[in-house]
């Protein structure tokens, strides 16, 4: 069975997988499937209907959605093995099952647009928006002559207290005054010090860009932000400012979908920052702790359940001996943060829910970190059908950091407590502040 132009689903795949020099045991990996399952799909005996996972195979493949929909797929996912047919009997089951395919296809094509279009109006009229991003674009692109000159001649002490300013901010989960400073601060930066301190402090307020950036959801920043902050990172020479950076182009390459590498990044990154005696023990051991806390959510989200949950002990190992040090609980919490993401992504909402039930969000010394932790939440009860707790986590999220309804997790939260607006008083007028077309 193919198409017009003589290639079948599987084989479509099995050329993209090809050329992007990929093995099936890797662009497996990124589908949280196994390599057997991929090689039935490629050798056209697996049907894929999960428009889900259709959806993430373009993303990985880098091709259109209703291009892969187009494609002939088997009838159904065939035995391995089959009686021997006579050859009409063959040729009658084959034509039945093409145009059972051509049936399909277009049923296939309505639900994706349903499923994964912008509701009239929300994503277009969020993107049309001004983008909060337009001054980190243009110093990006431009170089820092289109950045408006600062009214006082930079010095190192304004550029350490705009370091320190950026970082606040951030936690504060004040997005919009970030956004609108970050240019001005980062085009300082680049002409005050020394050339090392120029690249660290280059490299720290990069750093804090990308976070920025990955908040807003603008994947496109984080990769071009990611790369800034690295590059200056290792020209400044400070180990924990790479590792940060590190830690930073890892997030990307997952936003990307290359799972493998993002965890791979972040992991070697841990182990060259253990072994580096230049940084004092317990900012090698806590900074290790965060870089292991990324990796085991990365996995998670990659289906890998052995490696996350052991990638997460590490990381609350190296955070509880970093806080036994130092006093500092900071970076416990922040791998107790990343460990419910990661029962999430596992698809453990119950035990997502039985952790976030240890942690007082009221201890969370950030509204960021508040925020956050509502939003996974949140998800965790979406993930475990049960909406009024959803809806009560997220407005819980509102309520600590307004600015983070921007996020898409939000939206997609908010779009599907619309179906149940009957018995969730003020959804519709949630899910308009969180940039929801309504209707």
């Amino acid at each position: 069975m193919v198409g017009s132009s003589g290639i079948t689903f599987g084989r479509f795949i099995a050329l993209r997988r090809a050329a992007m020099d990929w093995t099936q045991l890797r662009l497996a990996t990124e589908l949280a499937r196994s390599e057997d399952w991929m090689s039935q799909v490629e050798r056209d005996v697996q049907q894929v209907k999960d428009l889900t996972l259709l959806r993430r195979l373009a993303e990985v493949l880098q091709c259109e959605l209703g291009e892969l929909m187009a494609l002939p797929q088997p009838a159904a996912n065939h035995p391995r093995s089959r009686p021997r047919k006579s050859a009409s009997a063959t040729l009658t089951s084959t034509s039945a099952a093409e145009e059972d395919d051509v049936r399909r296809r277009p049923f296939l094509t309505l639900a994706a647009a349903a499923l994964f279009s912008p509701v009239a109006g929300q994503r277009v009229a969020h993107a049309e928006a001004a983008s909060p991003l337009g001054g980190l674009e243009d110093l990006l692109l431009y170089g820092p002559g289109r950045i408006p000159a600062p009214r006082r001649e930079p010095t190192q002490e304004s550029v350490a207290a705009s370091l320190l300013t950026s970082r606040q901010e951030f936690k504060a989960a004040k997005y919009d005054a970030l956004a609108g400073a970050l240019p001005g601060r980062i085009a300082a930066a680049q002409i005050v010090g020394t050339a090392e301190e120029r690249a660290r402090n280059v490299a720290q307020l990069y750093n804090l860009a990308v976070r920025l950036c990955i908040k807003v959801g603008n994947d496109n920043l984080v990769a071009i932000t990611a790369d800034r902050a690295l590059t200056a990172a290792r020209n400044g020479g400070d180990p924990l400012v790479v590792a940060e950076a590190q830690r930073m182009v890892s997030s990307s390459w997952r936003r990307q979908g290359s799972l493998a590498r993002a965890t791979d990044i972040v992991v070697v990154a841990a182990e060259d920052l253990l072994a580096d005696n230049s940084v004092s023990e317990a900012a090698r051991l806590a900074t290790r702790g965060d870089l292991y806390a990324t990796a085991a959510y990365t996995a998670a989200k990659s289906g890998d359940r052995s490696y996350a949950h052991s990638l997460i002990r590490e990381a609350a190992d190296s955070a509880a001996a970093a806080g036994l040090s130092s006093g500092r609980v900071d970076g416990i919490q922040g791998v107790a943060l990343h460990e419910l993401s990661m029962h999430y992504e596992l698809g453990d909402a119950g035990r997502a829910i039985e952790l976030a039930a240890t942690i007082n969000p009221a201890a969370l010394p950030t509204a960021e970190r508040q925020a956050r932790f509502f939003i996974d939440v949140a998800r965790a009860f979406d993930q475990w059908g049960k909406p009024e707790q959803c809806y009560r986590a997220l407005l819980a999220a509102e309520e600590a950091a307004p600015q983070e309804l921007r996020r898409g997790a939000v939206r997609n939260l908010a779009t599907n407590l619309l179906r149940h607006d009957r018995k969730l008083p003020g959804i519709r007028e949630f899910a308009a502040r969180a940039g929801v077309q309504t209707i």
